[in-house]
């Protein structure tokens, strides 16, 4: 038979379980649905909808890239989501039935990237404006689900536009505003045309951010990147007030909603939340919140309200008081590690950029968060006793923290030359081996008070990837970015066998009985390894596309579990060498992969700040 017509044995699908994260970058990506009982928000690829009370979790996947923008129709039936594209190519915007969660259709005109949509109050239309690349406005009949009109958003010697606003009594009229440019379009359905009107502001020159229209059509308001509020007749065409005169809010008014019972909500790219009232817009109350507000999503009439920030927080805000609760967090940096302390699958810690957290598994809740400014962390490592979290930091230090509190336990400086980028401990808690930029991996002897180092190993030419330790430890192997990987005496402190390939090696692992190691790294190759001579015993093709990052294996040693590049998460078989289970949900590239104790979950992490949380399908 042909190789190419064997019939591939069934691949199963796992089930996601839960995901921590959200996009909190994208302008007005957090919604709350005309429900009142789910908050809907973007993350990577896929848009999520959460029930606020059960926290329960559903996944609209369709999107090939990530998502720019989301909306929802006034009556909550339908919901669309934009996406980002690469230069040239056409962005779809996908078209979702909200109650049976899933997708009525692809809508592909605009090139590039979808910058915003809104739908007509009425759910008659939807409009939706293109990228910097793209330019356009299209008007799309949801009941024939196919483009009626569209037309340049702005004119020649102005910039993009990039916010949308719909009337909110007509379906015939809505409103563009950008760089420079601000629109009232009318729809002209039997001539199938839309014709723009220039707005007037006289010498002001604004680049708007933000747009809200309030509920009686009267005025429309703006909000600004110099930091102040417009607002504007849709009839007129023309500007009614701006303000405040004197304290303009930083960084721009990123995200603006009007209230019914009069007055407006705006959030600040300084993280500011305001009520005020036109015309002065003076402050009547504010709280300040972490990260610049990129969406403010009003739950029925604005008695409850809940706000999105950049840095991937989701605050909830009662009108009346004024506090704020903090409802969900996560990363909004590439998360660069995870690791459960030793037995139990309660708890995981995981590390990105400057802050290392500590997470809840059942309940997806952040319980520590560790920030050390302005600093990398590369790698972290419970300590088996589980009185410390090692970690490991591009300025060349190890810093050690207790779990519980955060509090800084000890630092070794100069650990590495050019950063420590990957660490392991040993389990009777007296040693930490840590590998560097530079290539050196280095023994620390771990005392009550000291931390002595004990030998330096120079062999890897290049930056040391990962550090498994074996159960007895008397010996260890790294893996490392110059194609080697390295089994270490721990007891003689010396090279025991090395084993070269053509890659650059990512991930490395122990079989649990230990007299095999598996590799794999940027040649998609998944290898098993002859501890004793570093003989290679067989080799899989990991993935079509892209390095594999991260893998981990079975107590067992009966299936192990591969996630990369190719945003896929992998369950093998050792034995048999084929993939039993794959997992769809990622869209950033997978950095590292773990099984938790007792096996019941799996949780992966990537480049886009994501945590997933698969169920593991094997009974143990």
């Amino acid at each position: 038979m042909d190789p190419q017509t064997v019939p591939e044995a069934e691949v199963a699908e796992l089930e996601l379980e839960a995901v921590i994260g959200f996009n909190g970058h994208v302008p007005n990506g957090l919604k709350c649905h005309p429900d009142q009982e789910h908050l809907i928000y973007p993350l990577g690829c896929t848009v999520l909808i959460q029930s606020i009370n059960t926290k329960e979790q559903n996944f609209l996947h369709g999107h090939g890239n990530n998502v720019s923008c989301v909306a929802i129709s006034k009556s909550g039936v339908y919901l669309a989501s934009g996406q980002v594209t690469f230069m040239g190519f056409k962005a779809d915007i996908i078209l979702w039935d909200y109650k049976k969660r899933e997708l009525i259709a692809r809508l592909s005109l605009h090139k590039g990237k979808i910058e915003a949509l809104a739908f007509s109050p009425n759910d008659l239309y939807l409009v939706s404006l293109g990228g910097p690349d793209d330019g356009s406005v299209v008007v799309w009949s949801i009941d024939k689900r196919d483009a009626i009109c569209g037309s340049p958003a702005a004119g020649l010697n102005v910039g993009n536009a990039t916010t949308i606003v719909f009337s909110a009594c007509q379906d015939e009229m809505f409103v563009t505003a950008g760089n420079g440019t601000i629109r009232v379009w009318e729809l002209d359905l039997p001539n199938r045309k839309i014709r723009p009107t220039e707005c007037l502001t006289g010498q002001m020159k604004r680049i708007v951010m933000s747009i809200t229209m309030a509920d009686d059509d009267n005025f429309f308001y703006l909000g600004t990147t110099t930091g102040d509020i417009l607002k504007m007749n849709p009839r007129t065409k023309l500007l009614v007030d701006t303000g405040p005169m004197k304290d303009k809010f930083s960084l721009g008014v990123s995200a603006v909603r009007c209230l019914k019972m009069g007055g407006l909500l705006l959030g600040s790219g300084a993280g500011l939340l305001v009520f005020c009232k036109s015309p002065s817009y003076k402050v009547i109350k504010k709280i300040q919140l972490q990260g610049g507000i990129t969406s403010i999503a009003l739950r029925g009439e604005g008695h409850q309200f809940f706000v999105g920030t950049e840095e991937s927080h989701i605050y909830r805000v009662t009108f009346t008081d004024f506090q704020e609760t903090l409802i969900a967090t996560c990363h909004f940096e590439a998360v660069q590690d995870i690791v459960f302390p030793f037995g139990t699958a309660e708890l995981f810690a995981t590390c990105a950029k400057k802050d290392i957290r500590v997470w809840h598994t059942l309940s997806n809740r952040e319980l520590l968060r560790i920030t050390v400014p302005n600093m990398t962390c590369h790698a972290i490592d419970f300590m088996r006793d589980g009185k410390s979290i090692i970690s490991a930091w591009n300025d060349g230090r190890i810093r050690a923290f207790a779990p519980e509190s955060g509090r800084l336990i000890y630092i070794i400086n100069n650990a590495h030359r050019i950063g420590v980028t990957a660490i392991a401990t040993t389990s009777d808690c007296k040693r930490v081996i840590s590998g560097g930029g530079e290539g050196e991996v280095r023994v620390w002897q771990i005392g009550c008070q000291t931390q002595k180092l004990e030998e330096a190993l120079k062999e890897h030419k290049s930056s040391v990837s990962c550090i498994k330790v074996k159960k007895n430890n008397e010996e260890c192997v790294t893996a490392s970015t110059d194609g080697t990987c390295i089994i270490w005496d721990l007891v003689r402190l010396r090279r025991n066998q090395m084993i070269l390939a053509n890659t650059l090696f990512q991930c490395v692992c122990y079989h649990p009985e230990e007299f095999q190691i598996v590799t794999s790294g940027t040649d998609r190759k998944i290898a098993y390894w002859e501890v004793f001579d570093g003989s290679v015993i067989r080799e899989l093709e990991g993935s079509l596309s892209g390095s594999v990052n991260g893998m981990d294996i079975t107590v067992e040693g009966v299936h192990f579990v591969t996630g990369g590049n190719d945003h896929l998460v992998k369950i093998w078989d050792y034995n048999e060498g084929e993939v039993t289970h794959v997992g769809v949900g990622h869209s950033g590239n997978i950095t590292r992969i773990r099984i938790s104790p007792g096996n019941k979950y799996i949780i992966s992490v990537s480049a886009d700040g994501a945590i997933l949380r698969w169920r593991y399908p094997f009974a143990s």
